[in-house]
């Protein structure tokens, strides 16, 4: 059994079997506020018998994003199990039906949206990325069909998951994938005062 948790959207969790059938799940959309309810949902969701744990790598808001892969690190450690990233919109293009090359579209804020382009699966069944995760201001056009959505499955991240497992791959490293670096920044040195 897979738990997959994912933050760069709302707050999503999910525990999957090995065959791919959804065991349980639960959600909020809200985009804020993932501290506040990833214990819960989680909670909800947890079972026993979990052998890895996807967590979602983004792109995602800085905050959003370490809640939830804090959370799967801090389940994964506990349990034992490995811990499985993989970028967020593999989750999205999973659930994707289209036909060609299409965008994958999440809001970034500040007038910006996240684009990864993929073009089906390949021969392991994982959505074929051809374009890396870039960010674009809001209203470009562009070449592809576009998904866009504010929401993600964990479910159909935990079976990207399963996925990468039976293929021997990786697809994402331990680093997340910001959409950009946090507004706080390291302090200069002490200015020098005179006596």
């Amino acid at each position: 059994m897979i738990l997959a948790v994912d933050t760069s959207l709302g707050t999503t969790v999910a525990v999957v079997a090995a065959d791919g059938r959804t065991l349980a799940e639960a959600s909020t959309p809200d985009p804020l506020g993932h501290a506040e309810v990833i214990g819960d949902l989680l909670a909800q969701v947890v079972r026993p018998g979990i052998t890895h744990v996807v967590a979602g790598m983004g792109p995602g808001p800085f905050t959003g994003l370490r809640i939830g892969i804090a959370a799967a690190r801090a389940f994964a450690l506990g349990r034992g199990a490995p811990l499985i990233p993989i970028p967020s919109h593999f989750a999205i293009a999973l659930d994707a039906s289209a036909d060609g090359p299409f965008a994958v579209v999440t809001d970034a804020r500040r007038r910006e949206i996240a684009v990864s382009v993929f073009d089906g699966v390949d021969a392991d069944g994982i959505p074929a990325l051809v374009r890396p995760t870039r960010l674009e201001k809001r209203g470009v056009e562009l070449d592809e069909p576009v998904h866009e959505t504010t929401e993600l499955s964990a479910a159909a991240l935990a079976r990207v998951g399963a996925r990468a497992i039976a293929a021997g791959r990786v697809l994402a490293d331990a680093e997340p994938l910001y959409l950009r670096s946090p507004d706080v920044v390291q302090p200069g040195a002490p200015k020098r005062v005179s006596s």
